[in-house]
């Protein structure tokens, strides 16, 4: 049974009218969720750090000045609308299911962000002229490197970094990687997750 209301936790690094927008988020994510599978089911009661601090510890990485963000493989758009929300960015959601993109369309609709929801497949996007320039790409559990890499090219090579929320084998994911890419990248300990890591692409270049 889905909890009828969520309020935001102590302790959010954000301003209070970006907490107001995050708890009606996370409300019309419970209501959207009775009907359609935005999350796992089981990390519904810890929604608040599961999915949304989780997404906010990507604020800080961040470039300076940064106003407009990617997401691929939105989903519900955790991080990139809980983060786009949170610090009123303007995001470019990247969803192929026509129930999520018209969630993530509603969510930015609700909360007054700027929000471009591009109802694609990632492979298009290799060959897509009109890939807009953003200041940061994210993605969280989307695919293994290498292939999230493939998807990411068009961002990266206009001079996006890349904040992508990566497990246990992410040492693994970044062997095979350098078979294809030369980065340059940094790793932070993920604040959520004992286990994950957020992967700080800075530079990548085809080998």
């Amino acid at each position: 049974m889905l909890p009828e209301t969520s309020h935001a936790p102590d302790g959010l690094n954000v301003s209070r009218e970006s907490r107001v927008k995050l708890e009606l988020y996370v409300d019309l994510l419970l209501a959207w969720q009775k009907r359609i599978n935005l999350i796992g089911p089981a990390t519904v009661p810890m929604v608040w750090e599961r999915h949304i601090q989780d997404s906010l510890q990507l604020l800080p990485l961040l470039p300076e000045n940064t106003k407009i963000i990617a997401e691929l493989g939105s989903g519900a758009g955790i991080p990139g609308l809980v983060i786009a929300i949170a610090a009123g960015l303007e995001v470019h959601l990247y969803e192929s299911n026509g129930k999520k993109a018209a969630f993530l369309r509603e969510a930015a609709r609700r909360t007054g962000i700027t929000a471009h929801v591009h109802m694609v497949r990632l492979e298009s996007l290799r060959t897509d002229k009109g890939v807009p320039k953003v200041d940061c790409v994210v993605a969280r559990a989307l695919a293994p490197l290498p292939l999230l890499l493939d998807y990411a090219e068009p961002f990266l090579a206009r001079g996006a970094i890349g904040l992508f929320h990566k497990g246990q084998d992410v040492d693994a994911e970044l062997t095979e990687a350098t078979k294809c890419w030369k980065m340059n990248f940094i790793k932070h300990a993920s604040l959520y997750d004992s286990r994950g890591v957020i992967l700080q692409i800075c530079e990548a270049t085809r080998v």
